[in-house]
Formats: structure tokens, C-alpha cells, sequence
């Protein structure tokens, strides 16, 4: 059954109303502790949201907490503890879906919380599809791709450009980096082990499907450093590590382009997911009221197109794409490095969130007993 820690429609429209009044108070002027994911994203996200309402609210003080990676298991254990101490939490969708699921996000209803777009159409059409679930809150459209080391590629092979390569280690020897979790690896795995993209999932459900992912999987773990930060990757191709690993596309257009590193990315199969803020339930009003002013700022349509400035990611809102413009420091077009861009999309993998949160725990523990045989 799904248990959500929600807000009456009487107690959300009155913090809503109130929020932007309340930090003339002194009981408002206090710290406000985000989670996201460090780097270049966690830096965009100050960029383009944290420093413009600073300068609106000089009496509050933003903390990041680098721990969105952990976020389920430890807000898990702030709810056993009676002790919630974020006050709001970049998770990715799926993980969104599974917090609200267990009580541990709360439901919002996006109109009332969330900017119109500048025209006055609502924030659940500005969204649409992408509200997947009553208690996330979408920032960014992104993907987990791959990225190479265009000098070692071997004489006389062309350049990769097949998901494929990852386990064709005969035409491109050399280790790989792959992330230390299921998703994402065991749906590329059975795609290249002929199974069909439109099946992925209905293999991937079974227990056959889960040994076949894995199975082919170790035919390259001899040749795999497993990583658990999206910042691994680019740091193994740029020492030379690794000849192709796995990351996010913000991630190598940062080493790509921001560092100039002899790196290509290869987009074929990479796999579209969200990421998104989540409120935890049960905050106190004080502490609501002050997340949901910053909620509302950070996620309308200019800041969510202002972030793009700085990194390779979509915006959530339909309003936004538009005003995607130029880098902030580098001055080039930002559109041609987006995945959603036509070019960066011809083949492109779904990224299914039912289905994680229906079987994530399960294959969770089953590809880290594969890891530790």
C-alpha cells in the first residue's frame, strides 16, 4: 500500500501564500540544508539557483550535503531516528517513486507549489510527462552514456560507435568503468546480447532475464573498474585508466569540452532518466515554509534554463527550452550538446522507473553478490 506524508489542501495554499512574507521574520532567517550530488552538477545548481536567491535572501544560509547517492538509505534511517535534518533532496526519479512510496517524501499538488510559466500556462502542463510522481519535483532531463579515449583507439579500428563496444574488448582492448549498481548495466548488457529493446524489462523481470544480464556482464568483469561517483570516469579516461566507461553526459561535456581531454561520447543507447527535488515529510512549518519559497523560485522557468548555462542537461519545462542559450564561460551554443538534441537522439533508451522501484532491492542484492564472487 502506498503511504504518503502529505499536507492538507488548507495548510499548503496558507505556506504557500505566507512562504515569500515569512523571511521578513527573524524565526526565517535560518540554514537551509540541500543534498545533490557534488561537481559539475551541484555546481550548476548553485549557479543558477542557490547565489540568485541568496542575493534575494541574504538572512539564509544554504548548506549542501554531497550525499543524493544515499539519500533513500539514509532518509530511511532519519525517519527511524525521528531526525530529519535535510530540508530538501535531489534524488532521480526512480528514487523519487520509492520515497514516496514508503512515507518518506512528501505529496505536493504542482500548481499551487510551483511557478506558472511566464505565459500562464500551469506547471503541470509546463511539465507534463515528466510529473512522475506527486512528490518529485523534475529540474533537469539527463543521461547516463559513455564516453572514450579517442587516442586509444586501436590502429586500423574505427572509432566506436555502438553501446556494443563496452563488451567487444577484442577490436577496443582495454578496462572499462561501469557504475557499482544494476540499472543501466544490465539493460545495455541484454541489449547486446540480442534481446530487443521494446523487451528489455519483460526479460529483465525474470530470473533467467537476471542471470542472462549478468552472464554477459562477466564476460567483461576481469576488465571493469566499478565506480560510485559520477566524477570516476572522467577522472579514469583523462589519466588513461580506462579506454570507455559510463557516466553522466553532463560529466563528459565537462571533461570534453570545459577541460579539452581527448575524450569522445558515444550517445548510441544512453539511457534518459530525471532528477528532480524531493521534500521530506514531517518537516516542521518554519522549515517548509522557508524549502517551498526556495522550491518555487529555483524551479521556474528562467532558473531552470539559466542552469543549462552551465551544464549539458535538458530543462524540465517545456518554457524553458527556448531559453536555452549559451555556456556562461565558454560562450558556445549549449542546444547541440543537450541528449535531447535531435542529433544526440537517434537511438535512445528509456529508462523504466516502475519497473526499479518495483525490483530495485531485489537485483540490487543479487548484482552485488555477482560482484563480490
Amino acid at each position: 500500500m502506498k503511504l504518503i506524508k502529505t499536507l492538507s489542501a488548507t495548510t499548503m495554499l496558507a505556506l504557500v501564500a505566507t512562504s515569500g512574507a515569512a523571511f521578513a521574520d527573524d524565526h526565517m532567517a535560518a540554514n537551509m540544508t540541500l543534498v545533490s550530488w557534488g561537481g559539475a552538477y551541484q555546481s550548476s545548481q548553485v549557479n543558477a539557483y542557490a547565489e540568485p536567491y541568496k542575493a534575494m535572501h541574504p538572512e539564509v544560509t544554504i548548506t549542501w550535503d554531497e550525499s543524493s547517492n544515499e539519500a533513500v538509505a539514509k532518509l530511511r534511517a532519519m525517519n527511524e531516528a525521528n531526525n530529519v535534518t535535510w530540508d530538501l533532496v535531489d534524488v532521480v526519479a526512480s528514487d523519487a517513486l520509492r520515497l514516496c512510496d514508503e512515507g518518506l517524501a512528501m505529496e505536493i499538488d504542482a500548481n499551487e507549489v510551483l511557478a506558472a510559466a511566464p505565459d500562464g500556462t500551469s506547471a503541470e502542463d509546463d511539465f507534463g510527462d515528466l510529473l512522475v510522481s506527486d512528490c518529485f519535483i523534475p529540474q533537469i532531463v539527463y543521461s547516463t552514456t559513455v564516453g572514450y579515449r579517442k587516442d586509444m583507439v586501436p590502429a586500423g579500428a574505427a572509432a566506436p560507435t555502438d553501446i556494443c563496444a563496452l563488451f567487444d574488448t577484442e577490436t577496443y582492448p582495454g578496462m572499462r568503468s561501469l557504475e557499482k549498481r544494476p540499472i543501466n548495466n544490465m539493460e545495455w548488457a541484454l541489449l547486446c546480447d540480442g534481446v530487443a529493446k521494446d523487451d528489455v524489462y519483460n526479460v529483465l523481470e525474470t530470473a533467467e532475464g537476471q542471470e542472462q544480464a549478468l552472464a554477459k556482464l562477466a564476460t567483461i568483469k576481469d576488465s571493469v573498474i566499478w565506480w560510485s561517483a559520477g566524477a570516476d570516469t572522467p577522472q579514469l579516461l583523462a589519466d588513461g585508466e580506462v579506454f570507455m566507461g559510463s557516466t553522466y553526459n553532463g560529466r563528459l561535456f565537462s571533461a570534453i569540452v570545459e577541460q579539452d581531454q581527448p575524450i569522445a561520447m558515444l550517445w548510441d543507447a544512453q539511457v534518459f532518466d530525471l532528477d528532480g527535488w524531493i521534500i521530506p515529510a514531517g518537516l516542521p512549518e518554519d522549515r517548509l515554509a522557508r524549502v517551498m519559497d526556495f522550491v518555487k523560485f529555483a524551479t521556474d522557468t528562467q532558473r531552470l534554463a539559466d542552469q543549462s548555462k552551465y551544464i549539458s542537461y535538458g530543462p524540465a519545462r517545456k518554457s524553458s527550452a527556448p531559453l536555452v542559450g549559451k555556456h556562461a564561460s565558454l560562450g558556445i551554443d549549449m542546444a547541440p550538446h543537450m541528449p535531447t538534441d535531435p542529433a544526440n537522439s537517434k537511438n535512445t533508451f528509456l529508462y523504466n522507473y516502475e519497473f526499479w522501484v518495483d525490483y530495485r532491492d531485489d537485483i540490487d542484492a543479487k548484482f552485488q553478490a555477482w560482484l563480490a564472487q
